[in-house]
């Protein structure tokens, strides 16, 4: 079975930062496809930044380039996402995805992942 287990949300101001966790059991986060997407009230669920393991791809929405670095602890089978200069249109429940095939183009699509976390919070005041 697999479990995607995400931490690390909260309540920051304008310009803080903030890291997630999505720590995976039942799935090797190096061997898949696994990423972040995030959805805020009355919007969609959307890409935030996915990595592929089957050849380190990387997307990033063009909201959070230059902003949000994903990584991976393959020791610790656990996805990060590392968010800099949080803005308020930031603010949303992030959620961690995993799937273990591989498709550039459908990598920021959600339905293309049967995995998926509980969700955390995140919240940028202004």
């Amino acid at each position: 079975e697999v479990q995607l287990v995400e931490s690390g949300g909260g309540s920051v101001q304008t310009g803080g930062s903030l890291r997630l966790s999505c720590a995976a059991s039942g799935f090797i986060v190096d061997d898949g496809t696994i990423g972040w997407f995030r959805q805020a009230p009355g919007k969609m669920r959307e890409g935030v930044a996915c990595i592929s393991g089957h050849d380190g791809s990387e997307y990033y929405a063009n909201s959070v380039k230059g902003r949000f670095t994903i990584s991976s602890d393959s020791a610790k089978n656990t996805l990060y996402l590392h968010m800099n200069n949080l803005k308020p249109e930031d603010t949303a429940v992030y959620y961690c995805a995993a799937v273990s095939a591989y498709n550039i183009a459908t990598i920021a699509q959600p339905t293309t992942y049967p995995y998926w976390g509980q969700g955390t919070q995140v919240t940028v005041s202004s």
